[in-house]
């Protein structure tokens, strides 16, 4: 499967005058179709690092390619086509009086013609489960309402990447599983390339593969499985999993296995002693 994004040896720092850098000779790659998720403490150069891949914000140092076209002023906007962001406060990213006029609002940018921006953003509502809603102000809908919201926008513009900065942290726990399950179905309907910022075990849990940033370096990637495996979760920001915390007050009555499970491995393990 091809690489729709490389990093190699990219550095960059906010204030050329001091010597610490927010992302330090950072190199890794993203498979086209894969979810990613990233994760590590604030400040560890999450978020520095998509912008970086965005366009916000440009290395000091070497290089990046999106879908096999290197990142640079001439090309910062062709490649920011491909790039859709979906950031933890959706109200910022609204600009229209209607969620369809909001939907509507890139492809206008884009001077797509009137018909095709029409099925476009029907489409794309419908896509998100928020047909019934395509006339109601963004700002009076919930916060998981305002996601998919934010979302169909996205969708509208038809990128091959999505960028969800923290798009959950907003959100209940409810909000948090319906959204996750409009983006796997969107991602599976599209191949489309999910990036993950988040704290959130769940999310974390859906990805492919993850990057553990500290201290603005790549510490490791691996699968969501080695990742709760770890005993160190507190030192990247993370919680343990409840299936997890479990599993270690069991593991004094049950030889369990030491290695992570989920839920339901926990459960057919218990289900093998009784």
């Amino acid at each position: 499967m091809k690489h729709i994004i490389d990093l190699k040896n990219v550095s960059f720092r906010y204030d050329t005058t001091v010597d610490e850098y927010q992302i330090d000779s950072v190199s890794f790659h993203v498979k086209q179709g894969e979810w990613l998720s990233i994760v590590g403490h604030n400040g560890s150069g999450k978020s520095t690092i998509v912008r970086l891949i965005d366009g916000l914000l440009e290395p000091e140092s070497g290089e990046i390619v999106i879908d096999g076209i290197p990142l640079t002023r001439e090309t910062v906007w062709e490649n920011r086509s491909k790039i859709g962001i979906v950031f933890q406060n959706p109200d910022n990213q609204f600009v229209g009086a209607t969620v369809e006029d909001d939907v509507a609002f890139g492809l206008e940018n884009q001077g797509i013609p009137r018909e095709e921006m029409l099925q476009r953003v029907e489409k794309a509502v419908e896509q998100v489960g928020m047909s019934a809603f395509k006339d109601r102000e963004p700002s009076r809908l919930s916060g998981g309402q305002k996601q998919r919201v934010a979302i169909a926008g996205i969708i509208a513009l038809r990128p091959q990447i999505i960028i969800l900065d923290e798009a959950t942290s907003m959100l209940d726990p409810e909000g948090r599983e319906e959204l996750m399950k409009v983006v796997r179905t969107l991602q599976s309907q599209f191949q489309l390339t999910v990036i993950s910022i988040t704290h959130d075990l769940a999310e974390i849990a859906l990805s492919d593969r993850t990057l553990v940033f500290k201290k603005g370096r790549l510490e490791s990637s691996m699968t969501p499985r080695e990742l709760f495996s770890r005993d160190d979760l507190n030192q990247i920001g993370l919680d343990k999993p409840f299936s997890k915390q479990l599993q270690e007050t069991l593991s004094e009555i049950f030889p369990l296995k030491q290695d992570y499970l989920t839920e339901s491995e926990l459960l057919d393990q218990l289900w093998e002693f009784l």
